[in-house]
């Protein structure tokens, strides 16, 4: 078998998939299996926590308050899929979703992140993706609006005649102004023209540049330094106003710069703000690694003397409360909270029993086996060997992959996580990146461009590291 990239590959995607509301849990887990290999029964709970949310929307409004979201706890080792299941679940339901490691958080009133700030990045993600979509809607009238407002520019408007001369009875303006209006126009319309072809890109304009004035600095206060610092910025920007100053660019940045305007004009932030905060209460799911990191019970010192408090912390959030965000009060109740560990050194029982209440989902994710490798390296959609032949056919560079490469590279992935820390699939990045190595560097310069990759050529490359595990070690 040869792995091989075919012109085709993206035809397939240009289809039109079905909407999120109409897939059923089994369709859910097929769309994840496009993606991610194996780990049935994660997909299968993510796919009915996923659904459930779209049964809430049709309840009655009194019934789909109470209706709680069930969070989700995974465990597995390192490198199985955990986050790439619910990455690509929230971009299969269009969610909000942002991925926060618990390590990173520490107990109120130490130095550090507050677990609050979680709910924030995920409403600033909300706000971006709402944002995007109204200026998709807008995109073709703001493109109208900027190219009218380079063509001023490279044609301005002829000056008005003297009043004295309409005052005077003899006065033919009228009849002189209408032919020059017809000039203008057919003037306008062929460089309308030569703008649209490209023409014009490299001649010079003059624009107006909105610049903000606003004094940098940070404030640290109890509210934590992010929300402090963006409350004094959004004060101080409505004291110093907007200056514009006129800057020389080519007629392809200002018409670039011109239609960021317009589109700035044409959508309605007030809007945009209250859809994104009504997706990210209602909709939005937060990712929560490294739980197991902060598992354990107190010792009363040393580094880990929070571990206890951030659980205390981040348990309000879970189980439903109200975070004050610049954009307002956003309640959490209804937001998907899908944590994750390894579990290695802790147990999911050395959470605080509370915690452990409010994620009654329990996913064990098992490790990859060398077969789950092979499939991982050719299955799915964005699976690396397709990755990487890709990159390098931007080089004028075929590379053809045999099936005996593939079965050596999942050997050796397996052997070197065996030998050293098991990172699961992350190993085949490393593994790949040594092996291409050398075609990586002189594909530009090579004059054979078919390149076969088999077995005995995987071997070659990797056979003397990974004899050697100290050296394993730091380059696998």
């Amino acid at each position: 078998m040869v792995i091989y990239l075919p012109g085709e590959q993206h035809e397939p995607e240009a289809a039109v998939e079905p909407s999120f509301d109409e897939l059923t849990p089994r369709e859910i887990v097929v769309e994840l299996d496009k993606y991610i290999v194996g780990q049935a029964a994660a997909k299968r709970a993510v796919a009915v926590a996923l659904r459930n949310r779209v049964r809430r929307q049709k309840l009655t409004p009194e019934m789909a308050e109470d209706v709680l979201p069930k969070n989700i706890l995974m465990i597995g080792p390192t490198g199985v899929g955990k986050t790439e299941i619910a990455r690509r679940l929230a971009r299969l339901a269009g969610c909000p979703f942002i991925k926060v490691e618990a390590s990173k958080y520490t107990e109120v009133g130490y130095v550090g992140r507050d677990v609050e700030s979680m709910v924030r990045d995920l409403v600033e993600t909300s706000i971006d993706m709402v944002r995007e979509e109204k200026l998709d809607e807008v995109a073709e009238r703001a493109e109208h609006a900027a190219e009218e407002r380079v063509l001023d520019l490279l044609l301005p408007a002829s000056p008005p005649p003297p009043p004295e001369t309409l005052n005077s009875p003899n006065s033919s303006a009228p009849q002189i102004e209408e032919p020059r209006r017809d000039q203008m126009d057919r003037t306008r319309e062929k460089l309308r023209a030569q703008l649209r072809d490209g023409k014009l890109d490299q001649r010079l304009v003059e624009v107006d540049v909105r610049e903000r004035s606003t004094p940098a600095f940070e404030i640290v206060s109890s509210q934590g330094v992010e929300e402090m610092d963006i409350n004094v910025k959004d004060m101080l920007s409505g004291i110093f106003g907007q200056q514009k100053r006129r800057r020389r660019m080519t007629v392809a940045e200002a018409f670039d710069y011109l239609i960021q305007e317009e589109e700035n004009k044409l959508i309605d932030m007030d809007q945009v703000t209250r859809l994104a905060v009504e997706r990210a209460e209602q909709m939005g799911i937060i990712f929560i690694d490294e739980i197991d990191k902060i598992a354990g019970r107190e010792s009363g010192h040393g580094p880990d003397v929070s571990r206890e408090g951030v659980q205390r912390d981040i348990l309000p959030i879970v189980e439903g409360t109200t975070v004050n965000t610049r954009y307002g009060m956003i309640r959490t109740d209804h937001i998907l909270f899908i944590a994750a560990g390894a579990f290695h050194i802790s147990k999911p029982s050395d959470l605080i029993p509370e915690l452990q209440g409010r994620l009654p989902i329990r996913v064990e994710l098992t490790a990859l086996t060398e077969g789950d490798f092979v499939r991982i390296l050719t299955e799915p959609k964005n699976a690396l060997i397709k990755q990487y032949i890709a990159l390098l056919d931007t080089e004028g560079l075929k590379l053809n992959f045999t099936e005996d490469a593939i079965a050596t590279l999942a050997r050796y992935a397996v052997m070197v996580n065996e030998q050293t820390e098991n990172i699961g699939a992350r190993r085949l990045h490393t593994i790949l990146e040594k092996v291409l190595d050398e075609i990586s560097f002189e594909a530009p310069d090579m004059k054979k461009k078919n390149v076969k990759v088999d077995g005995p050529y995987v071997t070659k490359q990797l056979a003397d590291i990974v004899k050697n595990q100290d050296l394993s070690r730091y380059i696998l």
